[in-house]
């Protein structure tokens, strides 16, 4: 889990970095995008993380919660880790989005940065796919690219496709509420 944070959070820092018109160096900013890219699918990773919460053995012998200390101090840390990242990956998503659409001079066309949106997604669920799945790290890419290679095309069956369309309808809605709630600002108040 601590590993999973930590790749999780190297797109967040790279979504400080990358903005409309930032970096300005064409090359730079493209560079950036793709490694921001390569490492995206760990953020979103984090929410295939909530099956570990069925380790905690939850339910006591009479088929109740159980009350304890460890055990919920565990849900605990698993579900802030995963929400936080998760949240602050699709804040990153947006920003990248933004940035993406304003270097094709694309930014008065919201239906663009929604496409960019919902194909960084599609992407993101087929890394997603592949780390759990076929327990590829992103890492792997750099070091052995040949073992990277081979099985992302073998991996292509019906499981697959259907995961990885649930996967992208799952960060689309976490997306799309984070755009709904922050477009409220102001409300109630």
């Amino acid at each position: 889990m601590v590993l999973n944070t930590l790749l999780a959070f190297i797109p967040i820092e790279l979504s400080f970095h990358i903005d409309v018109g930032k970096p300005k160096n064409m090359i730079l900013f493209w560079l950036l995008i793709i490694v921001w890219m390569l490492f995206y699918p760990n953020t979103p990773y984090l929410l295939t993380d909530l099956f570990h919460l069925s380790l905690l053995n939850p339910y006591g012998v009479n088929g109740l919660l159980r009350l304890d200390d460890t055990m919920w101090l565990k849900f605990s840390l698993l579900l802030i880790s995963t929400i936080f990242s998760t949240l602050l990956g699709m804040w990153g998503l947006d920003r990248i989005a933004a940035a993406i659409s304003a270097r094709f001079k694309m930014s008065d066309m919201p239906v663009f940065k929604d496409l960019v949106i919902i194909i960084l997604t599609i992407l993101s669920s087929i890394g997603i796919f592949i780390g759990r799945f076929l327990r590829i790290h992103t890492i792997y890419l750099f070091l052995t690219p040949e073992m990277f290679i081979r099985p992302l095309l073998n991996m292509w069956s019906h499981s697959a496709i259907v995961f990885i369309v649930l996967l992208t309808v799952v960060q689309l809605v976490f997306y799309y509420t984070l755009k709904l709630i922050s477009s409220q600002k102001g409300l109630g108040q």
